[in-house]
Protein backbone atom coordinates (compact mmCIF):
# COMPACT_ATOMS: atom_id res chain seq x y z
CA UNK A 1 0.00 0.00 0.00
CA UNK A 2 1.29 3.42 -0.99
CA UNK A 3 2.19 5.52 2.01
CA UNK A 4 0.01 8.58 2.70
CA UNK A 5 3.01 10.93 2.81
CA UNK A 6 4.06 9.81 -0.69
CA UNK A 7 0.59 10.59 -2.09
CA UNK A 8 0.69 13.97 -0.39
CA UNK A 9 4.10 14.66 -1.93
CA UNK A 10 2.80 13.76 -5.41
CA UNK A 11 -0.22 16.04 -4.91
CA UNK A 12 2.04 18.91 -3.79
CA UNK A 13 4.25 18.46 -6.86
CA UNK A 14 1.33 18.29 -9.29
CA UNK A 15 -0.31 21.46 -7.95
CA UNK A 16 3.07 23.22 -7.85
CA UNK A 17 3.86 22.45 -11.49
CA UNK A 18 0.38 23.42 -12.72
CA UNK A 19 0.72 26.84 -11.07
CA UNK A 20 4.32 27.14 -12.28
CA UNK A 21 3.40 26.40 -15.91
CA UNK A 22 0.58 28.98 -15.83
CA UNK A 23 2.94 31.47 -14.20
CA UNK A 24 5.61 30.99 -16.89
CA UNK A 25 3.07 31.03 -19.75
CA UNK A 26 1.47 34.32 -18.70
CA UNK A 27 4.90 35.86 -18.13
CA UNK A 28 5.98 34.76 -21.62
CA UNK A 29 2.84 36.25 -23.17
CA UNK A 30 3.29 39.51 -21.24
CA UNK A 31 6.87 39.83 -22.48
CA UNK A 32 6.53 38.75 -26.11
CA UNK A 33 3.09 40.11 -27.06
CA UNK A 34 3.86 43.17 -29.16
CA UNK A 35 2.18 46.46 -28.19
CA UNK A 36 -0.68 47.41 -30.50
CA UNK A 37 -0.27 50.67 -32.40
CA UNK A 38 -3.08 52.95 -33.65
CA UNK A 39 -4.68 52.19 -37.01
CA UNK A 40 -3.39 53.94 -40.14
CA UNK A 41 -6.47 56.17 -40.25
CA UNK A 42 -5.11 58.04 -37.20
CA UNK A 43 -1.90 58.95 -39.06
CA UNK A 44 -1.81 62.26 -40.87
CA UNK A 45 -1.88 62.15 -44.65
CA UNK A 46 1.02 63.63 -46.58
CA UNK A 47 -1.05 66.70 -47.53
CA UNK A 48 -2.26 67.30 -43.95
CA UNK A 49 1.27 66.84 -42.62
CA UNK A 50 2.66 69.42 -45.03
CA UNK A 51 -0.13 71.87 -44.24
CA UNK A 52 0.42 71.39 -40.49
CA UNK A 53 4.22 71.71 -40.62
CA UNK A 54 4.20 74.75 -42.93
CA UNK A 55 1.80 76.62 -40.65
CA UNK A 56 3.61 78.71 -38.04
CA UNK A 57 0.61 80.02 -36.09
CA UNK A 58 -0.24 77.65 -33.18
CA UNK A 59 -3.95 78.50 -33.24
CA UNK A 60 -4.19 77.55 -36.92
CA UNK A 61 -2.28 74.32 -36.27
CA UNK A 62 -4.81 73.48 -33.57
CA UNK A 63 -7.65 74.16 -35.99
CA UNK A 64 -6.06 71.85 -38.59
CA UNK A 65 -5.94 69.05 -36.00
CA UNK A 66 -9.58 69.70 -35.09
CA UNK A 67 -10.59 69.35 -38.75
CA UNK A 68 -8.69 66.07 -39.10
CA UNK A 69 -10.07 64.70 -35.81
CA UNK A 70 -13.68 65.33 -36.88
CA UNK A 71 -13.40 62.29 -39.13
CA UNK A 72 -12.06 60.06 -36.34
CA UNK A 73 -13.60 58.39 -33.24
CA UNK A 74 -11.67 60.62 -30.85
CA UNK A 75 -13.36 62.03 -27.74
CA UNK A 76 -10.60 63.15 -25.39
CA UNK A 77 -8.54 66.32 -25.51
CA UNK A 78 -5.59 67.73 -23.63
CA UNK A 79 -6.02 69.79 -20.48
CA UNK A 80 -6.11 73.05 -22.50
CA UNK A 81 -8.74 71.70 -24.94
CA UNK A 82 -6.41 70.82 -27.84
CA UNK A 83 -6.51 67.63 -29.89
CA UNK A 84 -4.12 64.98 -28.55
CA UNK A 85 -1.42 64.82 -31.22
CA UNK A 86 1.87 62.92 -31.15
CA UNK A 87 4.54 64.94 -32.97
CA UNK A 88 6.95 61.97 -32.93
CA UNK A 89 4.61 59.40 -34.51
CA UNK A 90 2.74 62.10 -36.47
CA UNK A 91 -0.73 60.86 -35.57
CA UNK A 92 -3.90 61.86 -33.76
CA UNK A 93 -3.90 59.90 -30.52
CA UNK A 94 -6.95 57.67 -29.99
CA UNK A 95 -8.53 57.73 -26.54
CA UNK A 96 -6.27 56.15 -23.89
CA UNK A 97 -3.39 56.00 -26.35
CA UNK A 98 -0.02 57.28 -25.11
CA UNK A 99 3.46 57.53 -26.56
CA UNK A 100 6.02 55.26 -24.89
CA UNK A 101 9.49 56.78 -24.96
CA UNK A 102 11.08 53.37 -24.24
CA UNK A 103 9.31 51.52 -27.08
CA UNK A 104 9.40 54.67 -29.28
CA UNK A 105 5.79 54.24 -30.40
CA UNK A 106 2.23 55.16 -29.53
CA UNK A 107 0.51 52.28 -27.71
CA UNK A 108 -3.23 51.67 -27.69
CA UNK A 109 -4.80 51.77 -24.23
CA UNK A 110 -1.36 52.02 -22.67
CA UNK A 111 -1.35 51.27 -18.95
CA UNK A 112 2.38 51.62 -18.26
CA UNK A 113 5.78 50.43 -19.42
CA UNK A 114 6.75 47.59 -17.09
CA UNK A 115 10.48 46.99 -16.50
CA UNK A 116 9.73 43.53 -15.04
CA UNK A 117 8.40 42.30 -18.38
CA UNK A 118 10.45 44.76 -20.47
CA UNK A 119 7.36 45.64 -22.47
CA UNK A 120 4.49 48.09 -22.66
CA UNK A 121 1.39 46.87 -20.86
CA UNK A 122 -1.58 47.91 -22.94
CA UNK A 123 -4.49 46.76 -25.09
CA UNK A 124 -2.72 43.71 -26.56
CA UNK A 125 -1.29 42.16 -23.36
CA UNK A 126 -3.07 43.66 -20.34
CA UNK A 127 -5.06 40.44 -19.87
CA UNK A 128 -1.86 38.39 -19.76
CA UNK A 129 -0.23 40.88 -17.38
CA UNK A 130 -3.18 40.66 -14.99
CA UNK A 131 -3.12 36.86 -15.15
CA UNK A 132 0.64 36.94 -14.57
CA UNK A 133 0.09 38.93 -11.36
CA UNK A 134 -2.64 36.53 -10.25
CA UNK A 135 -0.57 33.37 -10.84
CA UNK A 136 2.50 35.01 -9.26
CA UNK A 137 0.40 35.75 -6.19
CA UNK A 138 -0.97 32.21 -6.13
CA UNK A 139 2.53 30.79 -6.66
CA UNK A 140 3.99 32.68 -3.68
CA UNK A 141 0.99 31.83 -1.50
CA UNK A 142 1.29 28.13 -2.34
CA UNK A 143 5.03 28.05 -1.56
CA UNK A 144 4.53 29.88 1.75
CA UNK A 145 1.65 27.58 2.74
CA UNK A 146 3.52 24.34 1.97
CA UNK A 147 6.76 25.49 3.63
CA UNK A 148 5.17 26.94 6.75
CA UNK A 149 4.60 23.57 8.47
CA UNK A 150 8.31 22.76 8.16
CA UNK A 151 9.20 26.09 9.73
CA UNK A 152 6.97 25.16 12.67
CA UNK A 153 8.68 21.77 12.92
CA UNK A 154 12.12 23.37 12.96
CA UNK A 155 10.91 25.87 15.54
CA UNK A 156 9.68 23.04 17.82
CA UNK A 157 12.81 20.93 17.17
CA UNK A 158 10.86 18.15 15.47
CA UNK A 159 13.34 18.34 12.59
CA UNK A 160 17.02 18.52 13.37
CA UNK A 161 18.68 18.98 9.98
CA UNK A 162 20.40 22.31 10.61
CA UNK A 163 21.66 22.77 7.06
CA UNK A 164 18.18 22.87 5.50
CA UNK A 165 16.75 25.03 8.29
CA UNK A 166 18.20 28.23 6.81
CA UNK A 167 16.94 27.38 3.31
CA UNK A 168 13.39 26.74 4.53
CA UNK A 169 13.32 29.99 6.53
CA UNK A 170 14.75 31.95 3.60
CA UNK A 171 12.20 30.43 1.19
CA UNK A 172 9.32 31.36 3.48
CA UNK A 173 10.64 34.90 3.92
CA UNK A 174 11.01 35.48 0.16
CA UNK A 175 7.60 33.94 -0.63
CA UNK A 176 5.82 36.07 1.99
CA UNK A 177 7.69 39.22 0.92
CA UNK A 178 6.70 38.82 -2.73
CA UNK A 179 3.18 37.76 -1.76
CA UNK A 180 2.58 40.99 0.17
CA UNK A 181 4.02 43.14 -2.64
CA UNK A 182 2.04 41.36 -5.34
CA UNK A 183 -1.14 41.46 -3.28
CA UNK A 184 -1.14 45.26 -3.30
CA UNK A 185 -0.20 45.46 -6.99
CA UNK A 186 -2.79 42.90 -8.08
CA UNK A 187 -5.44 44.52 -5.88
CA UNK A 188 -4.66 47.92 -7.42
CA UNK A 189 -5.04 46.61 -10.97
CA UNK A 190 -8.26 44.79 -10.06
CA UNK A 191 -9.56 48.12 -8.75
CA UNK A 192 -8.55 49.81 -12.02
CA UNK A 193 -10.37 47.14 -14.04
CA UNK A 194 -13.49 47.46 -11.90
CA UNK A 195 -13.49 51.23 -12.56
CA UNK A 196 -12.62 50.83 -16.27
CA UNK A 197 -9.47 52.88 -15.77
CA UNK A 198 -5.73 52.52 -16.34
CA UNK A 199 -2.57 53.55 -14.50
CA UNK A 200 -1.90 56.43 -16.90
CA UNK A 201 -5.63 57.18 -16.97
CA UNK A 202 -5.43 58.27 -13.34
CA UNK A 203 -3.05 61.06 -14.37
CA UNK A 204 -4.95 64.05 -15.86
CA UNK A 205 -3.29 63.89 -19.31
CA UNK A 206 -6.59 64.38 -21.12
CA UNK A 207 -10.16 65.49 -20.52
CA UNK A 208 -13.58 64.97 -22.08
CA UNK A 209 -14.90 68.31 -23.37
CA UNK A 210 -18.58 69.15 -22.94
CA UNK A 211 -18.98 69.51 -26.70
CA UNK A 212 -17.05 66.69 -28.31
CA UNK A 213 -15.06 68.09 -31.22
CA UNK A 214 -17.74 70.78 -31.63
CA UNK A 215 -20.14 68.27 -33.17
Amino acid sequence: MIHYSFLLLVAYLMVFHVIFVLFVWTYWKSVFTLPLQPDKKFHMSYADKERYENEERPEVQRQILVEIARKLPVYTRTGNGAIRFCDRCQLIKPDRCHHCSVCAMCVLKMDHHCPWVNNCVGFSNYKFFLLFLMYSLLYCMYIAATVFKYVIKYWTDELTNGRSKFHVLFLLFVAVMFFVSLMFLFGYHCWLVSRNRSTLGKIPWSVYPTLILNR
